[in-house]
């Protein structure tokens, strides 16, 4: 059975997708978005994450290394990169979680152990599992595997996505998804590249190909201080959602920035790239979700 590579799963979720959900966090990603509310995702190997000022020098992490990675000094625990072998045996001995391992591997079969522990929550609020990110798309294999396995049983499956992904492989995952939550950070191409790492076009098209096979689909448009709350921006992202005869968004949700993020940045030793960060004011995210009504769009404030 595959395996796959997961860095967090937290349960009772009411904003990834309808009723209470299981979201399940993949590792990796091929974006590097300025404002990432998970930048801890972004790389696709495990890693040990050292909070210093949580240690308490007792020396439980170095005694449980057993490749004798680990020494302790004055300024705390130090790491010989060249015999750590990321398995995690520090962070289960210490005990004021000063060492934590972010990214475990998972079997399917482990995976929807997990997930079925919350299935009773699930079915008596509608919800179901959500499968995201980082990039669930990246792998594609496992996540394929657990989309299986969860309808087999009847959890919803919904999976939360960039788009940035291989056609053949976003409409194999198609197939097996009840609900896809679908990001646009914005519509400058430019600007996106910039912002993102990576181009808009094959996002575009790829919400193109879901629409066009009929797949359910929510947007997701990140309230972004200079990036993607404009008017300008809002009013180009309404008309290319709401401008279609056939197949078309189910909702579109409204997701003010907030400055959470910064910190976890860091923490985790990844760039605040984000020069403006001003939370959004609630006023303004009403505001552009009432023009966006105005277009036809179904809008929802929030996840």
């Amino acid at each position: 059975m595959r395996r796959g590579l997961i860095f967090d799963i937290r349960r009772y979720s009411v904003h990834d997708g309808p009723g209470i959900r299981t979201t399940v966090f993949f590792k990796g990603c091929p974006l590097s978005c300025w404002w990432c509310h998970n930048p801890e995702s972004q790389g696709r190997a495990p890693f040990i994450h050292y909070d210093s000022e949580r240690c308490l020098r007792c020396g439980s992490c170095v005694e449980a290394c057993a490749e004798s990675a680990l020494s302790m000094t004055p300024a705390g625990v130090v790491v010989d990169g060249s015999r750590c072998k990321v398995d995690g045996a520090c962070a289960q001995a210490c005990p004021s979680e000063a060492r934590q391992l972010v990214g475990e591997t998972w079997t399917v079969e482990e995976l929807l152990v997990e997930i079925e522990r919350d299935q009773i929550f699930h079915d008596q609020s509608g919800g179901g599992v959500t499968f995201s990110g980082g990039e669930p798309l990246l792998q594609w294999g496992f996540l394929l595997e657990s989309l299986r396995a969860c309808g087999r049983v009847g959890i919803h499956r919904t999976v939360d996505t960039t788009g940035f992904a291989s056609p053949r492989v976003l409409m194999q995952v198609a197939e097996e998804t009840d609900l896809f939550l679908y990001d646009l950070k914005t519509l400058d191409p430019v600007l996106h590249r910039r912002a993102t790492g990576v181009p808009l076009r094959p996002i575009l098209e790829n919400l193109e190909r879901l629409l066009e096979g009929g797949a359910r689909v929510h947007v997701r448009l990140p309230l972004i201080p200079g990036i993607s709350d404009g008017d300008e921006h809002i009013e180009r992202a309404g008309v290319l959602l709401a401008g279609r005869s056939d197949h078309s968004v189910e909702a579109v949700h409204l997701l003010p920035f907030h400055r959470a993020a910064r910190d976890k940045h860091q923490r985790f030793g990844v760039p605040w790239r984000l020069k403006d960060d001003r939370p959004i004011p609630p006023e303004r995210a009403l505001a552009l979700g009432e023009r966006l009504r105005e277009l036809g769009l179904n809008v929802i404030i929030g996840g």
